[in-house]
């Protein structure tokens, strides 16, 4: 669990909360994401939620017809008026999460220059990497229901499948910086050893496989004073980004 704790950490972006023409509601296996929306929406953050998600396997049993579907009906049963949520039902991962909210909102003549990123706790880094590359001119903040992993692994039941995603989440950072889905992020040597630790405990079923190791993770110094960006064959069991 204390490996757990620093990936849990890592993935939190502390942005001040502020307001913002939009937010957008990541869908996932996580009710979280959409009674923190209403929260935020109560509060007066902004005007208008896109709840944005198809189905993945680990959500297609709690949520059949669609994240995104489910996420707007606990919104609404928690008082945001269907006037101020829109859908959209066909994302079927973070990238398509932005792209076609992007997309949709065009359609609709909206264009926002300000969203709150609403997700799962652990996917803020990803989720905020990914909007960045995908949609750069956008002025994001990341937010999502503040709850400590113990409590958040209480709210899901499933402490396996939590840290199996946790796990996941965190590969992707460097994995899709890689691809060319995301902007690089740093990633320091604490967080890569608790990775690996993670990895060899067995919390596996959740990463890409035949994918990149962290050393490509960053194109910026590492806080361990390396360059980083170096080449994938270099060993991976030191990273120093």
């Amino acid at each position: 669990m204390d490996d757990a704790q620093i990936l849990w950490d890592y993935h939190q972006m502390h942005h001040e909360p502020r307001n913002t023409d939009v937010a957008i509601g990541l869908g996932s296996h996580d009710i979280g994401v959409a009674e923190h929306a209403a929260h935020l929406y109560h509060q007066g953050r902004f005007p208008l939620i896109v709840f944005t998600g198809a189905n993945a396997p680990t959500t297609v049993e709690t949520f059949p017809r669609g994240e995104a579907v489910h996420y707007a009906e606990r919104a609404e049963k928690l008082g945001v008026p269907d006037t101020a949520i829109v859908l959209e039902e066909h994302a079927r991962n973070t990238g398509e999460n932005f792209t076609m909210t992007r997309a949709l909102l065009d359609r609709e003549g909206i264009h926002p220059t300000s969203a709150t990123i609403i997700s799962r706790p652990y996917q803020q880094r990803r989720a905020y990497a990914t909007c960045r590359k995908l949609w750069p001119e956008l002025d994001v903040i990341c937010s999502s229901r503040p709850q400590s992993l113990s409590d958040y692994i209480t709210s899901i039941g499933d402490q396996d499948k939590v840290l199996t995603m946790l796990v996941g989440d965190t590969q992707r950072i460097w994995v899709y910086a890689e691809q060319g889905f995301a902007t690089p992020q740093t990633v320091p040597r604490r967080v890569w050893d608790a990775y690996q630790s993670l990895v060899a405990t067995g919390f596996t079923s959740r990463i890409v496989r035949e994918a990149p190791d962290a050393s490509n993770a960053s194109a910026e110094q590492g806080p361990m004073g390396r360059a980083a960006g170096r080449s994938r064959t270099n060993p991976p069991e030191a990273p120093g980004i």
